[in-house]
């Protein structure tokens, strides 16, 4: 039996590391589960740097404001408010260059 790796932020779902990575870069949907809906779920549950690493400060701060609203934790909320305004003004390189 093969040995599926699974991420800790879907554990409600029958999805493993692969298609939900296929679904966040936008390569799949399973019905409502489409790129926005791994997005938010991974800014919801996800370390910060996995974050990071996987949506990327450029595209965290063009969709922030239409993934914010879906984004239960104020703490989670107030913090990538900071990071959206921040990185522009203190790191643009991090999101132009």
């Amino acid at each position: 039996m093969q040995d599926v790796q699974r991420l800790p932020y879907i554990w409600d779902y029958d999805l493993d590391q692969s298609q939900f990575l296929a679904i966040l870069e936008g390569r799949e949907t399973k019905g409502r589960l489409n790129q926005d809906w791994a997005a938010c779920r991974l800014l919801e549950y996800a370390p910060y740097e996995e974050i990071i690493r996987l949506i990327g400060f450029r595209r965290l701060v063009e969709n922030w404001s239409r993934w914010r609203g879906r984004i239960r934790s104020q703490s989670r909320v107030r913090g990538f408010d900071f990071v959206v305004q921040w990185i522009p003004e203190k790191h643009p390189e991090l999101i132009y260059g």
